[in-house]
This record gives structure tokens, sequence and C-alpha cells, in this order.
């Protein structure tokens, strides 16, 4: 007696089920960025799902970098400085206004595009909302867009090498306000070489 029992072809190309894509965005992304992550899916047959992931915007990190561009002369010279003038709690919701407003704006943009997208702010580390939004949707990849981090790039601790670290998908690292040649070439400001 012969068994023919199927076996679930996993094919991306076979019209069935979805290809998930998990977008890591440091900033809200232009058209032309939508259009580019959009380029890279056009021969898949499987409906191409986004889930767009935008970190919270910090309102301590704000405040520690605003802090930060005083001298240190300034400081010694003006030790009163007063955290009471700075009203964190207003600071906190125009952080969250403005990371949802850029996530809207990266949904259009993606929808705009062509794209079927899904997204939310996270205040979790990025690479953990990472890793698990790629667990939670079974996604098939997972890319990265961001601005330029020479340093952190050059030291491998930015989001793209912690998460090939973390995740077992590909994971492709995009900058933002870039075209595919500009990156290739290094003509824009993007890492090259390194």
């Amino acid at each position: 007696m012969t068994d023919h029992t199927e076996i679930p072809d996993d094919s991306i190309h076979d019209g069935q089920g979805t290809y998930d894509v998990v977008l890591l965005v440091e900033q809200a992304l232009s058209p032309a960025d939508a259009k580019q992550v959009r380029s890279l899916h056009v021969e898949i047959e499987d409906p191409v799902v986004y889930h767009v992931l935008l970190p919270l915007e910090d309102a301590a990190a704000r405040i520690e970098a605003s802090l930060g561009t005083l001298g240190a002369g300034d400081l010694m010279a003006a030790p009163a400085l007063a955290m009471n003038d700075v009203d964190i709690e207003a600071l906190r919701k125009e952080c969250q206004e403005n990371s949802s407003a850029e996530l809207q704006q990266t949904l259009v943009a993606l929808k705009e595009a062509g794209g079927t997208c899904h997204g939310k702010v996270t205040s979790e580390p990025p690479v953990d909302a990472l890793t698990a939004m790629v667990a939670a949707v079974d996604a098939r990849e997972a890319i990265i867009l961001t601005r330029p981090h020479v340093v952190a790039e050059f030291f491998h601790v930015d989001w793209t090498s912690r998460a090939r670290r973390k995740l077992g998908v590909p994971v492709l690292h995009l900058i933002e306000h870039e075209n595919f040649d500009e990156q290739a070439s290094g003509s824009g400001e993007g890492v090259t070489g390194l």
C-alpha cells in the first residue's frame, strides 16, 4: 500500500500562505524607501506582508542629548540647572506622538508602494522587539532600515549585527533615503568597505 500523504510545499511561488517580512525602521520611510523595499519582493508570488516596528523615541535620551551639548564649563558655571523646568511627562507624550506619526507615514508609504502592512511603535529594545516579531509571525526575512551609524557599525554593536547574531532568517540592512545604487557604489552616506 502506497502512502499518498502530501508533503507541504514551502515554495514562495505557490500562492499559498504569506511571505512575512519584519521591518525595523529608525525613522519614517520616505516613498522612495518604501518603493525600494517593495522592489525586493515583486517576484514573490505569495502575498507579502510587512510587519513594521518603529522604536519609541526615548524622552530620557533626548534630555541627555540636550544636556550633553552643554560644555563642561557651562555645567560648572550653572550647577543649578533645574530638571524641574523640563516637563518629562509632556516630553514623553510628544515622543509617543512623534513616533506614532512616523509609523503612520511609513505604513502609508508602503501601502502606496503596493504593500500590505501592519505596524507598531515599540518601547522594547529594538533587536529584542525584532526577534519577538520574527518569531510571532514566522517571518521569512528581516530588514533593518537606519540612518548611517559609522561608529556603531564599525564595532558591530548596531541593530543589524546584533540581529544577525540572534535570528535564523536573512537580515538585510538598508540605509534610509539612499537608493540601492548609492548604497552599492558608496556615493551616498552609507558605510562601505567596513
